[in-house]
């Protein structure tokens, strides 16, 4: 690793998979409505949830499988049992400590993510790291995905950093393609279990981990402990 490469000025973090422990949550989300709806998730539509918002799972459950009377009532049965995640949510092992290096050598930060924003300020505050981000940034507030840089690009333009010095820390291959697309350096989570692999991950990284536990900012640097 060239540590001359990685400067930093500003971070942009995901949320789900990267500082709060919300897959399960989300995987228990999809098999819950699924039950509801009186039909089995497949394998192939696990990984199409993982790239969908909440109101886009709802409308592929209720036009898929008349689940619900309307995209609108799915939306507000996910709502209500992923506000309870939240309420409660855990950071992931060296979540805190990266936010805290980031703080100390002054790396202004942002939370951007594809999940409502009053989930995101609950999970922030449950977890007390909401006073460590410029700003906290849906998808839903730049009306674009994650398969589109709209949300990269608010957010940096928040903390005023330049785009070569703005990390993006994420652990979806999507979103990762995304922020490499639009120029921004990457810092990957990879997840074999969770259909992450390693190496696909650090086609798309400037740095590949499988945890945050061995990342910190020193000296204005992204590094990893040893």
């Amino acid at each position: 690793m060239n540590n001359n490469n990685n400067v930093i000025k500003g971070a942009i973090f995901d949320c789900d998979g990267t500082l709060l422990d919300s897959l399960g949550a989300w995987r228990s989300l999809e098999e819950e409505v699924a039950r509801q709806a009186g039909v089995v998730v497949t394998p192939e539509e696990h990984k199409l949830f993982t790239t969908f918002t909440i109101p886009e799972v709802a409308r592929y459950f209720h036009e898929q499988y008349g689940f619900g009377q309307s995209t609108e009532a799915v939306k507000a049965i996910m709502d209500e049992y992923m506000m309870a995640y939240y309420e409660a949510a855990h950071l992931l092992p060296g979540a805190e400590a990266l936010l805290e290096s980031c703080a100390r050598n002054e790396v202004k930060m942002t939370m951007a993510s594809s999940s409502k924003a009053e989930f995101l300020r609950a999970g922030a505050k449950a977890t007390g790291i909401a006073g460590y981000f410029c700003a906290i940034i849906s998808v839903d507030e730049v009306g674009a995905s994650k398969r589109e840089p709209a949300i990269y690009n608010r957010a940096r333009d928040v903390m005023g950093t330049g785009k070569p010095l703005t990390w993006g820390f994420e652990d979806s291959l999507y979103a990762m393609d995304t922020l490499v697309g639009a120029g921004y350096p990457v810092l990957g989570l990879y997840d074999e279990a969770h259909g992450v692999p390693q190496c696909e991950v650090e086609k798309r990284s400037r740095l590949a981990v499988p945890s945050l536990e061995r990342v910190v900012v020193q000296e204005g640097k992204l590094q990893l402990l040893r």
